[in-house]
């Protein structure tokens, strides 16, 4: 990247939004403040939110900050994997083809279903009773 360029990108998953901030570095992570581990207790998330660097093997060349609100842990976690995923494409355009191939740069468009009236759930209905 040149002369200290700063991308900024979001990711968005089920009500999560990340703001993705990348710049050249040592491969520090803060997420809200807080280093990755922190943030994110469990190792699955860890990885879930840093995969795109392994893909596109580009860990400890970038420090990362990234800003998330709403949602759960998984949604966060998810959300910072497609945003990070989309700056790393900016920075370089040959990183598109690992990302698009591991399933990075989709996003993933699934949320929860509202609860219908009349019903227990979105889609369960109550038991049946013939008498």
């Amino acid at each position: 990247m040149a002369e200290e360029k700063k991308i900024q990108k979001v990711g968005r998953r089920k009500t999560a939004t990340a703001r993705v901030l990348l710049r050249p570095g040592s491969g520090n992570w803060t997420v809200n403040g807080r280093p990755l581990a922190d943030y994110f207790p469990r190792s699955s998330l860890q990885a879930r939110a840093d995969e795109a660097l392994r893909i596109t093997e580009t860990e400890g060349l970038y420090d990362i900050a990234v800003r998330v609100r709403g949602g759960g842990l998984t949604g966060q976690a998810d959300a910072v994997r497609l945003g990070l995923a989309r700056a790393l494409v900016e920075v370089d355009e040959e990183h598109r083809a690992p990302l698009r191939q591991g399933g990075l740069l989709t996003r993933d468009s699934r949320k929860v279903e509202r609860k219908k009236p009349g019903r227990p759930k979105a889609r369960k209905r109550f038991q049946f009773s013939k008498r």
